[in-house]
């Protein structure tokens, strides 16, 4: 019987898979990948797991990085300001009380043209000045009608009378007119409100009635097709190393020109002035916006350029961008960057060459717990 149970044990470890013992491996087995069904989800190791359906509905899209040699940019902050040549200020040069010209006040974005009558300032005076103006205007109007008829029987008598005489007379009903006109502007008349400059109206400062001093500014006239920026640069910056600069508005990355630099501190700070022609491109921004443009200098620097909207924050307020490793698989990867133009920055650091970096689509990725 023992020789039969004996045998028995034999027979069933023989039929028996052999176990490898712990720390072994016998190659026999493949790892198995953990089953992540249809679900984005943040793994672990941080590493986000999304199915291509989940891709096709954020409208994720990836570029690959390349190292490239790029003109060195620094970011300053400046602010939307007027072109001197082709803006103007209408300014009131006395105090009165604002009346409508001849199309009524104009409206904000409205188009006018040089030498058109945008409002009328009715002079302000008191009651005792009044009444002066108008006793001196009536004495004005009185003499001016005795010269009227003095010269008319002198020139009835023109045979008999020298003719410095008439011209005189003539002479004397002339200035009397003049003065007449003066005073009589000066009781009743307003002065004119005309545009300096073609354009359209950027800032209205005044309503009908409203009184003004003399020197209040009530119309701004901005060129549409005229963009201006001043940034202030707290660093040394030689202005022969000034190439150029880029303007981020929205998406879209607008290319700025040099025009000068002062020659005057203001506030410890370089003023640097950039522009721009183009059709409706003074439109884009209103004066006084504050903007960071991205000024590009003749010196170069070495990195990987990437788009703006590529780069996210961990949440560590580290930045960052997210790398596809696989079809399926997106992995975050700290970086370091510095300003490139309005649309793209430039990483000198944590990404290498060949890396399908997310450009459209990284906050929502982002998103995924």
């Amino acid at each position: 019987m023992k020789r039969i149970a004996f045998l028995s044990v034999l027979i069933t470890l023989a039929i028996q898979p052999l176990a490898a013992h712990e720390g072994h491996d016998h190659g026999d087995e493949k790892a198995a990948l953990p089953n992540l069904g249809n679900t984005p989800q943040r793994l672990a190791d941080g590493v986000v797991f999304l199915p291509k359906a989940a891709q096709r509905q954020m409208g994720i899209l990836t570029q690959p990085a390349a190292t490239a040699e790029v003109a060195r940019v620094v970011e300053l902050a400046g602010q939307v300001v007027m072109d001197p040549l082709r803006g103007g200020r209408v300014q009131a040069m006395l105090a009165g009380r604002i009346e409508a010209g001849p199309k009524g006040l104009p409206r904000l974005g409205s188009r006018v043209n040089k030498g058109e009558v945008l409002a009328r300032v009715v002079p302000s005076s008191g009651q005792i000045e009044r009444a002066d103006l108008a006793a001196q205007l009536a004495e004005l109007q009185s003499a001016r009608q005795l010269a009227q008829k003095r010269l008319a029987r002198l020139r009835e008598l023109a045979d008999s009378v020298p003719g410095k005489d008439i011209e005189a007379a003539e002479s004397e009903l002339a200035s009397l007119q003049g003065r007449v006109a003066a005073v009589s502007h000066g009781v009743s008349g307003s002065d004119a409100l005309v545009a300096p400059v073609s354009g359209v109206i950027a800032a209205v400062n005044a309503v009908l009635g409203q009184v003004v001093d003399a020197g209040e500014l009530v119309f701004e006239i901005v060129d549409p097709d005229a963009l201006q920026v001043e940034a202030l640069a707290y660093e040394a910056l030689a202005a022969e190393e000034v190439q150029g600069a880029a303007l981020a508005v929205g998406e879209r990355s607008v290319a700025l020109d040099f025009l000068g630099a002062s020659r005057r501190l203001r506030e410890q700070a370089l003023p640097l002035r950039f522009g721009k022609r183009g059709q409706a491109v003074g439109l884009m921004l209103p004066l006084g916006q504050p903007v960071k443009i991205q000024v590009k200098l003749r010196s170069t620097a070495k990195g990987l350029p990437i788009a703006q909207r590529a780069l996210v924050r961990s949440a560590a307020n580290v930045a960052m961008v997210w790398v596809k490793t696989s079809a399926e698989r997106f992995t975050p990867k700290p970086v370091r960057h510095q300003p490139l133009d309005g649309a793209q920055v430039l990483v000198t650091d944590g990404l290498a060459d060949g890396d399908r970096v997310v450009v459209d689509g990284a906050t929502l990725i982002n998103q995924i717990r």
